[in-house]
């Protein structure tokens, strides 16, 4: 900080240097008036001259000040031989001289031009000139103009004067003549209609050309060049009154320009009357300038930097509504990529600290020092939006789901949908689904104190909106969180729904919805604002309604049974409710006893196995059932008979053992774990000790959001190539990973947390196998070793071998990954890997045959009346196209290479593309969407983080900034509690309780069937794209999200469902029937089934 002193210094020198360069100015217009007399001298009183009196008075103050800044001066001589000085040696003597013989000679007056060189410092120093372009112009203006005026001074001297001796041939030049003649000697033009003809005049000429010339040629084209620039993108920001504006600077490209403004400025966004701003160090290129000039109405370019506070005030960053900060998806460092980003938003906000900041971010460890700076505050609306979780979190969402990932990237990009007769009706469907997005509106007060699926159920049938989540208060007010399908959740006042629609206008009905007035209206387009103009009557109406709901609440609650109480143990999903690889879980179990005995596992009779809901993709099912009264197994509330409780809980996860140990361990066959129970033959005495789940002090992390377990070494974890062909892995992930050692991390944790979130059961966790460089993953593991069941194979995606070794064929899901750097050479091979491998999976076969399933006569339990037809079903894909898979690609055009046997067009836009139709690739670039929606709806990204992540939460956040992982935590009731949230599951309609909408049912039916039975809130539909029953027809499933009510529905369809949690029982003992060890449904609304199902 200066000192007074020091402040008062500099105020005097500003005025001193003002107040010279403003005398200097007008020494020079008084020689202006003079000059343009006829003549260079003439005698004249001094006493009638006031010109000259003037500049007498002017010359005594440039004497003065002379002789101050001479005393001043460190270096004497120095200061004598400056130009300034010499200005004063020629300037200041004649007007004095004059005085004693009343004569005017004009003289060297002309030199005063000179002190316009100054202008750019005086400007600097005054604080007026502040980009560099500014500094610039003004230098070459300042230069070009005092060399012109002062060489036309010295020709009007010369020319007026004479040749010297005799001074007879003067020619008579008016000065600004010579000022016009000048201009047209440099610019090389030269008329003739003006020339000198005294000889000391031409050569002067001579010589002057050559510095004229060069001054002309350089500065002329660099300043139009910079006034040009500088009216286009180095101006300032003119904000209209009333309008808001974001700044979105960071990496400024046509195509991440492109992909955010269609998504930003889209038709189907209500009242966009946002100004776009984009604040770039370069210039926009012709592409990028292109398309600035289509937008031009909406959008502005300004060239300058973010870390700059003064371009910071160009384009009024402390008035705009949020400032935006792009990230290079394609860029060769991510680290170094977020570490501008970070340093962008400490300069944003070290500016404007209450500014609202949404940021894209590569790697999610790189979230953790957002948290340093002091004025962030997500509560306040700042965002970030880590590109590595939200991909991860997509795939590992896919492995629940298949299909999810393109479900949800549609659901948060704008695209309005345009079907026709001519198109596929796969495409048509798909089509219809890409034009739903995610709204927000109030709900009327006409759904106060209803249930939230009640509320639910109307908006489907009603105001054909789906209501997903709600917006729910705590103890404060200003504390809130959005719950996702809760359980027994009653809508408040004013509470907040998010909705699944295909326009803003078409949400507008849950806020317009009057129970008094809409209640006859059939045509959901007619309900539109309340007609209720009689506040009175309208609040009176409201209490009706009030009253209403709570009557109507309790025949609510007691026609559907998946309310009780959070305290009681609510009942299980029926076996028959089949959600994808759960009841792949006793197959396994039954593999892995046999497999002790026999490792190849040859001898084992198809009719005893126990094989999984994935149905034969390449022969389709015949569907021949008879009445659904007699195929539906026992109600919801129905419990299956108790178990035998003397056979170990932990043996029905027999199937996690990864690692075989030799038979002859044990003479006995069997082990003995430390409580007594046996196991089967070839358990280590290590991994036995991981089945004593239920004793576990710390089961969760200390949130209570996933599943907790103590550190394991890597080494522990992993299997070569004998050992993964020696486990059992079935219903399991397979994540296919290219790395190099010294690769970018890529956050294997946000993959694998979303399937260790707490809402599932132990037993429910799907085995995550990677296959890929253990030099690259031991620098993942510190994230990854506290969470259960992971194994790593040492090998190559590539090997066929590694690949059969961990039964690519019997996985839920195979994700294929690339965590290596883009080449700069050609970006379009950043993808080599990655399709390769996809290609590579395709187009193996495999050894297992398709199961025979035969009946069994009498199985009550089962759920399956006698004489029932023989089904197909499948164990394990015979060729590698059916295998489930997701491919993470890092260019969108080369998602043409990895179906050889679609008809894309390579210009086709990514979501119309058969391979993301069908959610079997994922790319980055959709996540571009998220910024524009996190803008318009800060808890759009809420919401879409809590279904990809499985929970994460703001302290959770703060845990991991740690840097330690994941913490172990006791579970206490609040940390239990958490476990009572939505997930994300897919139903199939071949079978169970709601097979009966299979048979050519209504969508609309199913949706209300499953919310009111099972408290399901189904989203959308996964359906074969070929429906033939043909043994050619294709096993690729396409998107359908949220289809209209009276949508056909087919037997082979699956549905997506947000599914509530069920506390159910942490394990339920196995029942051995023939040795086979056939399961019993799990809780969690998971299911077993038995051999006949």
């Amino acid at each position: 900080m200066y000192t007074q002193t020091e402040r008062r210094y500099c105020s005097v020198n500003k005025i001193e240097v003002v107040l010279v360069f403003i005398l200097s100015i007008a020494s020079l217009v008084i020689y202006f008036i003079d000059a343009s007399n006829d003549g260079v001298e003439r005698c004249q009183v001094w006493s009638d001259n006031i010109t000259q009196q003037i500049d007498l008075a002017f010359n005594i103050f440039f004497m003065v000040y002379f002789f101050i800044r001479f005393i001043a001066a460190s270096d004497k001589l120095w200061f004598m031989l400056e130009m300034y000085s010499f200005v004063d040696y020629f300037t200041i003597p004649p007007s004095f001289v004059s005085i004693y013989l009343d004569r005017t000679w004009i003289g060297l007056r002309f030199l005063r031009a000179l002190r316009l060189m100054t202008v750019p410092d005086i400007l600097q120093y005054l604080n007026i000139l502040k980009t560099s372009s500014s500094i610039r112009l003004a230098q070459l203006v300042s230069i070009f103009i005092s060399v012109w005026l002062t060489a036309a001074g010295i020709i009007h001297l010369l020319e007026n004067s004479g040749d010297p001796l005799d001074f007879q041939n003067h020619h008579q030049l008016p000065y600004w003549t010579c000022v016009y003649f000048l201009i047209v000697t440099m610019s090389t033009v030269g008329y003739g209609d003006v020339y000198c003809q005294t000889v000391l005049g031409r050569t002067f000429l001579v010589f002057f050309l050559l510095v004229g010339l060069a001054i002309f040629a350089s500065s002329i084209p660099e300043i139009i060049d910079l006034v040009g620039t500088r009216s286009k993108y180095c101006g300032e920001y003119k904000r209209e009154h009333g309008k808001r504006h974001i700044v979105v600077c960071g990496h400024i490209t046509y195509e991440s320009v492109s992909h955010f403004l269609k998504d930003f400025l889209h038709e189907d966004r209500e009242d966009v009357d946002v100004e776009v701003v984009f604040l770039h160090r370069k210039p926009p290129d012709l592409e990028l300038e292109g398309l600035f000039k289509r937008h031009f109405t909406t959008v502005e370019f300004f060239q300058g930097t973010i870390m700059n506070p003064i371009d910071l005030q160009r384009v009024k960053v402390h008035e705009a509504d949020a400032c935006l900060v792009l990230a290079n998806k394609y860029c060769q460092d991510p680290d170094a990529e977020d570490a501008a980003n970070i340093m962008r938003v400490i300069s944003i906000k070290n500016y404007s600290d209450d500014i609202r900041v949404i940021i894209q971010l590569m790697q999610y460890h790189n979230k953790a020092y957002l948290l340093n700076i002091p004025s962030w505050d997500w509560k306040q609306g700042d965002d970030v939006i880590c590109l590595a979780e939200l991909k991860l979190g997509f795939i590992a969402q896919s492995c629940l789901a298949p299909g999810f990932s393109t479900m949800m990237a549609n659901l948060f990009a704008m695209r309005s949908f345009k079907t026709s007769p001519g198109m596929q009706v796969w495409t048509n469907d798909y089509l219809r689904g890409t034009g739903m997005e995610m709204y927000t509106e109030t709900l009327s007060p006409s759904f106060i104190d209803m249930p939230f699926a009640q509320a639910t159920e109307l908006c489907f049938t009603k105001l054909k909106l789906l209501l997903l989540a709600i917006e729910v208060r705590g103890v404060e007010a200003a504390d809130t969180k959005i719950s996702i399908n809760p359980r027994g959740a009653k809508i408040q006042a004013n509470t907040q729904g998010f909705f699944i629609a295909q326009s803003a206008d078409e949400v507008k009905r849950a806020w317009y919805f009057c129970k008094a007035c809409h209640e006859e209206v059939k045509d959901e387009t007619m309900i539109k604002k309340c007609k209720c103009k009689n506040l009175s009557t309208f609040r009176k109406g409201v209490r009706a309604i009030q009253i209403i709901g709570r009557t109507t609440d309790e025949d609510y609650l007691n026609s559907n049974d998946h309310h009780p109480p959070p305290t009681f143990t609510p009942p299980e999903i029926p076996k028959k409710v089949h959600i994808r690889g759960e009841a792949n879980r006793v197959q396994e179990d039954i593999q892995l006893t046999h497999r002790n005995h026999n490792p190849r596992n040859s001898g084992i009779p198809i009719a005893n196995m126990v094989n999984s809901t994935k149905q034969v993709n390449k022969v389709k099912p015949t569907v021949n059932r008879n009445n659904t009264e007699n195929t539906v197994s026992p109600g919801y509330n129905s419990r299956a008979p108790e178990q035998d409780t003397t056979s170990y809980a932990g043996y029905h996860l027999a199937y996690e053992v990864k690692k075989l140990m030799p038979t002859s361990r044990s003479s006995g066959g069997t082990n003995q774990n430390n409580n007594g129970v046996a196991l089967p033959v070839g358990l280590a005495d290590d991994q036995a000790k991981d089945f004593d789940f239920e004793k576990t002090e710390m089961k969760y992390d200390s949130t209570g959001m996933f599943h907790w377990g103590p550190a394991k070494n890597l080494d522990d974890c992993i299997l070569d190539r004998n050992q993964a062909a020696m486990t059992v892995l079935n219903g399991h992930v397979v994540v296919c990973l290219f790395a190099d050692p010294d690769s970018p991390l890529i956050g294997l944790r946000n993959l694998v947390m979303p399937l260790r979130a707490s809402n599932f059961h132990y037993h429910e966790l799907k085995h995550v196998v990677i296959v890929g460089s253990v030099d690259y993953i031991r620098r993942e593991w510190k994230m990854l070793q506290n969470l259960p069941k992971i194994s790593v194979l040492n090998g190559s995606p590539l090997s066929r071998a590694d690949l059969r070794a961990v039964n690519v064929n019997l996985c839920d899901m195979c994700c294929i990954l690339s965590a290596k750097v883009p080449s700069n050479d050609d970006p379009t091979l950043a993808d080599k890997e990655a399709i390769l491998a996809s290609l590579n999976i395709k187009a193996m076969t495999f050894d297992d045959t398709i199961g025979v399933l035969s009946q069994v006569n009498g199985d009550q339990e089962a759920g399956t009346p006698v004489g029932s037809p023989i089904v197909l079903q499948r164990r394990g894909s015979v060729y590698g196209a059916n295998v489930p898979m997701i491919t993470e690609l890092v260019n969108d055009s080369n998602v043409q290479f990895l179906d050889q046997d679609d008809d894309d067009d390579p210009d086709t836009e990514l979501y119309l593309t058969q391979p993301f139709a069908c959610g079997t690739a994922f790319a980055v670039s959709v996540l571009d969407s998220l910024m524009s929606t996190t803008y318009f709806n800060q808890n759009a990204l809420t919401l879409i983080r809590s279904l990809i992540t499985g929970g994460a939460t703001p302290e959770l956040e703060l845990i991991l900034a740690e840097g330690a992982g994941l913490r172990g935590g006791y579970s206490t009731p609040d940390s239990l509690s958490n476990r009572d949230r939505c997930r994300v599951g897919q139903i199939s309609l071949y079978d169970g309780p709601l097979a009966q909408f299979g048979e050519n049912g209504k969508y609309g039916d199913l949706f209300v069937a499953a919310l009111k039975q099972f408290g399901m809130l189904c989203i959308g539909l996964y359906r074969f794209r070929d429906t033939s029953s043909s043994c050619d027809a294709s096993s690729k499933r396409y998107v359908i999200t949220n289809p209209p009510d009276d949508f056909q529905l087919l037997p082979t369809d699956q549905v997506f469902v947000l599914m509530q949690f069920d506390p159910g029982l942490e394990y339920k003992n196995i029942r051995g029937r023939g040795g086979t060890g056939q399961g019993s449904g799990t809780g969690g609304g998971g299911s077993n089934k038995d051999d006949n199902s």
